[in-house]
């Protein structure tokens, strides 16, 4: 017995499209669900679009034409050593004489006029090296006294960088 090849399908088979005529029909591109995609991008971003709007008030502003009165600080200066020393504009003071200077600094100062109340400015510059206790008894001396205007003073470490600004 031989063996012979035999085709799938029969020429007589076969239907009337060869392959000449299968290759020369343009593939189609359905459009639709792309323009439907294209629809529900635009009406997300115009929908989206309206949240971000922001409101907007017309304010008309008084005026007026007095002049402003800036108010006077006094300042009390107080230098903490980093051995636990204080002075109090410059005079070398004791830590149990430090409330009743303070007192005594404070007052009741007026301005030139007498006309309104100074604001007064405590500025500690204590050593970089001073204890913390030592900081925190001067904060502590100033809330018992009661001024709460409190400023710490500090050195640029670059003093350079900022001139050449």
């Amino acid at each position: 017995m031989i063996l012979q090849h035999q085709p799938l399908l029969k020429p007589s088979e076969t239907t009337d499209l060869d392959s000449a005529s299968i290759s020369r029909q343009a593939p189609e591109i359905n459009l639709i669900p792309f323009i439907d995609v294209l629809l529900v991008i635009l009406i997300f971003l115009m929908i989206s679009t309206t949240f971000t709007q922001y409101q907007e008030l017309s304010i008309t502003l008084p005026s007026v034409s007095g002049e402003t009165i800036t108010p006077t600080v006094k300042e009390i200066r107080i230098a903490v050593s980093k051995d636990g020393k204080y002075a109090i504009n410059s005079l070398v003071i004791d830590k149990k004489d430090l409330a009743e200077r303070l007192q005594s600094l404070k007052g009741i100062p007026k301005d030139q006029d007498n006309t309104s109340e100074v604001a007064i400015r405590l500025v500690i510059s204590a050593d970089a090296k001073a204890s913390h206790q030592s900081v925190m008894q001067v904060l502590e001396v100033a809330s018992l006294v009661g001024i709460n205007n409190i400023v710490f003073a500090t050195q640029d470490p670059n003093p350079s960088s900022s001139k050449k600004r």
